[in-house]
């Protein structure tokens, strides 16, 4: 394949930037290595992304294991690692609160990027349907991966960027694991569909920490009562008059079991249990983002499979 002069200077700029990345550290050196790169902003694309990349491209993934993506930030290496790369993915809609300038300033260098999160239909934040406020009302919501006949979308949007923008890849080869992962996603979600015909209708109703599983709701077939936090980030801190909206909105809806993320304190939902008389369920889901490999969602098949038999069993109890 013949390298055209933007791929040229792609690279003479990649090539600098790293030697200007290790200067400073007594082990640098140039090895002359220009495999290509992806990198992912966030832990669930990028697993999203290695099951499609393979073993064509070096896929770095900044978002590390049980991180939130709101509020994690980048060292001066990793932001240097986005100008770099051949190709950027991640997740945007406002997500990546603290690196989505970063992403910025290397689309505006020339760096090649997919907002996974624009290009898949996004919905915007709504008002619950049972009460409770919402302070995002009407914005985009982020969260698409709750929904996996989105990330079905999203998955082939990357397969066909990387192909695009990422050379000397084989295409063959990204096309076969697109192809092949895109049929693991269609069997979790028809599992999904089968655990989630177990809970009765009138449960089917959804208190969170924050506002994350709109996708979800829409896509199975539930109700959102609201959220302890009422936002769709976990940066925002919810009022008395929040928290006793909430409550209001629960005991009319016969709520009693609160989902909150694993990386998370559960201080507030522990709030939720008191002011019910003791009498709600707090249940740990891992909502937005990946654990360690072995930890019960190293990867994102894994994270919504655990995350569908917690939310079946806990609505379903009692």
């Amino acid at each position: 394949m013949t390298t055209t002069p933007k791929r040229a200077v792609l690279r003479l700029r990649r090539l600098l930037l790293t030697l200007l990345a290790l200067a400073g550290t007594a082990t640098a050196c140039a090895t002359g290595d220009d495999r290509p790169r992806v990198v992912v902003t966030t832990n669930i694309l990028g697993d999203i992304t290695r099951e499609i990349v393979g073993d064509e491209a070096d896929v770095t993934v900044l978002m590390k294991p049980n991180a939130d993506p709101h509020s994690f930030g980048l060292s001066a290496v990793q932001a240097a690692e986005l100008e770099r790369a051949d190709l950027v993915v991640f997740n945007g809609l406002g997500l990546e609160e603290n690196v989505l300038r970063h992403v910025e300033a290397a689309r505006e260098a020339g760096t090649a990027t997919l907002e996974a999160g624009r290009a898949v239909d996004p919905l915007v934040f709504r008002a619950p349907a049972d009460g409770g406020p919402q302070a995002d009302a009407g914005q985009p919501d982020p969260h698409f991966w709750t929904d996996p006949d989105r990330v079905r979308t999203a998955a082939g949007l990357i397969a066909d960027r990387v192909v695009e923008h990422v050379e000397g890849v084989d295409e063959e080869a990204i096309r076969a694991n697109a192809d092949r992962y895109d049929g693991r996603l269609a069997d979790l979600t028809a599992w999904m569909e089968r655990s989630f015909d177990r809970i009765p209708e009138q449960r089917r109703a959804l208190v969170t920490n924050h506002h994350v599983f709109g996708y979800l709701a829409e896509r199975f077939g539930f109700r959102t009562v609201g959220a302890v936090v009422p936002s769709g980030t976990t940066l925002a801190s919810p009022s008395s008059s929040d928290l006793r909206s909430l409550t209001e909105a629960m005991r009319e809806a016969g709520v009693r079991t609160v989902f909150t993320d694993s990386s998370q304190p559960t201080r507030l939902a522990e709030v939720l249990r008191t002011e019910l008389g003791g009498r709600v369920r707090v249940v740990a889901l891992h909502s937005e983002s990946l654990t360690e490999k072995g930890k019960g969602a190293g990867t994102y098949l894994q994270m919504m499979r655990a995350n569908t038999t917690a939310m079946t069993d806990g609505l379903t109890a009692g």
